[in-house]
């Protein structure tokens, strides 16, 4: 009796250009791995890919770039979804799980400028120098510590927003140095923003694959492409994140080192006009990274986390 080959893979992925190349690359991976399979690539447009004339805050930021895939998944059309980590809530619907998270890029805020600026680097960016972010976590930071600039949102994929800076709509732009890096893009950089001025994302940097909890084919499958260290660090961030009640759209920012098995994470909350900025760190085994986010998220809520994030989701959150 001859045996059924087995049954194609289906991965899930955004129609970007960044989430194909990352969704590629571990479809590549897998293939790799697993020559005797197939890997197959579907593509969907999530709400934050269409919506895209109003400020990702005022939308509000609940699956916004992960729902329909979920709704694949849950439906069986997909077997998992790939998806930058930054992007992945820190609650998932029932049935689904982080099933995998792979190495780090440099998870650094990045700064790339209009021509007329290459002479300068952030500090020495002149009063009044437009630049474009769209994230109110980069908003806050660079509003408290260069107060003299002037910040308007920016929205598009990647391409979108450098044919806007080029073309003089902005000055300079704040964007993830990882996605530069995986669109061959890293020429781009300009400046990498240092932790002490811009703490970077829950997760950015690094690929979420997310996929049915009770699928252990799927599962034993994505055990390859786990990056300890990085999982780690990420499981920190996201228990911080979560245990503050916090979305991708807000002003929580992170940074994550492991050292002889000690795992130190620091993090930070600001008001969106950047007047008020707690940040603070906390250190233990990574090996047990989850118990260090809540510490965290604990000491800053000591400190008036919750009275500034209250105030933002009542400023910017669309009403119900």
């Amino acid at each position: 009796m001859v045996s059924s080959p087995a049954r194609p893979i289906r991965i899930g992925s955004r129609k970007s250009q960044l989430a194909l190349v990352q969704t590629h690359w571990v479809q590549g991976e897998l293939q790799r791995l697993y020559p005797d399979r197939q890997f197959d690539v579907q593509t969907m447009s999530t709400q934050g890919d269409i919506i895209l004339d109003v400020a990702l805050a005022k939308i509000g930021d609940k699956g916004l770039f992960t729902k329909e895939l979920e709704v694949a998944m849950l439906a069986g059309e997909v077997d998992f979804a790939v998806h930058s980590l930054k992007d992945l809530p820190t609650r998932l619907p029932e049935g689904l799980i982080l099933g995998c998270v792979t190495e780090r890029e440099d998870p650094a805020d990045a700064l790339v400028v209009h021509e007329r600026f290459k002479e300068h680097q952030l500090e020495t960016l002149p009063e009044g120098t437009v630049i474009g972010t769209s994230s109110l976590r980069r908003l806050a930071q660079l509003r408290h510590h260069y107060p003299h600039l002037q910040f308007k949102d920016v929205r598009g994929n990647l391409n979108t927003r450098l044919a806007k800076l080029d073309a003089g709509e902005y000055d300079a732009l704040i964007l993830a140095a990882a996605g530069l890096q995986r669109l061959s893009m890293a020429d781009r950089i300009h400046q990498l923003i240092p932790a002490e001025v811009s703490l970077h994302a829950v997760g950015q940097g690094a690929l979420g694959i997310e996929c049915r909890a009770e699928d252990p084919e799927i599962l034993e499958l994505l055990k390859a492409l786990e990056h300890e260290p990085t999982s780690q660090r990420c499981l920190a961030e996201r228990a911080f994140l979560r245990e503050l009640e916090g979305g991708c759209q807000v002003p929580i920012g992170v940074n994550t080192a492991i050292a002889d098995g000690v795992l130190t994470l620091t993090g930070m909350v600001a008001s969106l006009d950047g007047q008020r900025l707690l940040r603070d760190q906390v250190s233990g085994p990574s090996n047990d990274p989850e118990p260090l986010g809540l510490e965290l998220a604990a000491k800053l809520k000591a400190q008036g986390a919750k009275e500034i994030l209250d105030e933002i989701f009542a400023t910017v959150r669309p009403e119900a």
